[in-house]
């Protein structure tokens, strides 16, 4: 992904850090045994998450939207990832029925949702304001 390449961002191990954020930290917590303390943990230390597929158009959406805007958000390639399948089954239930599960985006610790939310916040200038809350911006 040239974005990513361009901002300094490492895509290659399937994790993209924020450079605030301490990566044997992060490691630490991708090791955890349950996977919604995975989600929890990470949602919770980084002030913006993606749980991507790297295949994915959507989340490609995503993450390109989210860099354009300036904010280098912690992604986790769920498809890259040894227990990829069990945080997706965990982000699953997170989605209303009928969502997909991946792009899911978490914003200052909380869920936002996929792709539509992102999108639907972005369109409505609401998103630009709630990542400046959370830290993700400096503008």
């Amino acid at each position: 992904m040239q974005v990513a390449n361009k901002s300094g961002i490492r895509m290659g191990s399937g994790i993209a850090m924020n450079t605030t954020v301490d990566a044997g930290a992060t490691h630490e917590v991708l090791n955890l045994e349950s996977p919604y303390e995975t989600v929890r943990k990470l949602a919770t230390s980084n002030a913006v998450v993606v749980f991507s597929m790297s295949g994915c158009c959507m989340c490609t959406v995503a993450k390109r939207l989210l860099f354009g805007l300036g904010v280098g958000p912690t992604i986790i390639e769920l498809d890259e990832h040894a227990a990829g399948h069990d945080i997706q089954a965990v982000l699953y239930d997170l989605c209303p029925d009928g969502q997909q599960s991946t792009p899911a985006i978490f914003i200052g610790g909380k869920f936002l949702g996929g792709i539509e939310t992102l999108m639907a916040y972005h369109i409505n200038g609401s998103l630009v304001p709630l990542l400046k809350d959370v830290g993700a911006l400096w503008l």
